[in-house]
């Protein structure tokens, strides 16, 4: 009697699917664990903006006049490129001695990093023109804005 070896289809296709569950899954916590870490960095980068503008404007003892792109004039930020998001501004408060920083143009997923964890650096925050209660008002479909107001 002659004996056969090998594997049967069936176990093939078995083996083939869960490497592919387990490669979807690993692609899932990749993506999640980089869109946090991006959301991470652009919080970083937004303290170091503010920290920033703040040294640049405090011997003037007011922000008239503060923008991106008098920022980027006098040195205190690299580019005007957003630090998330898809356009930013960067204007005098409604009283002289603070400035707003505005994020337009982030995710559902942005939007509620920040939401979520409001920074200590700000001293308002406004999400989609809403002062901030501790409840989310992002837009689930993208397009959302963000404003943080600092003294």
């Amino acid at each position: 009697m002659k004996s056969e070896s090998g594997r049967s289809l069936i176990e093939i296709v078995g083996v083939l699917a869960i490497t592919a569950v387990m490669t979807a899954s690993a692609i899932a916590i990749y993506n999640s664990i980089r869109r946090n870490q991006s959301n991470t960095i652009a919080s970083a980068q937004l303290r170091e903006i503010v920290k920033n503008t703040k040294l640049l404007m405090e011997m003037r003892d007011d922000y008239t006049g503060v923008s991106v792109e008098y920022l980027v004039k006098a040195g205190a930020l690299a580019n005007d490129k957003p630090p998330i998001g898809t356009s930013w501004s960067i204007d005098v408060g409604t009283e002289k001695n603070t400035f707003v920083i505005n994020l337009m143009g982030l995710t559902s997923g942005e939007c509620e990093f920040f939401a979520n964890a409001v920074p200590n650096w700000a001293t308002e925050m406004f999400v989609n023109k809403y002062r901030f209660n501790g409840y989310s008002d992002c837009f689930s479909t993208g397009n959302n804005e963000i404003s943080f107001v600092i003294e």
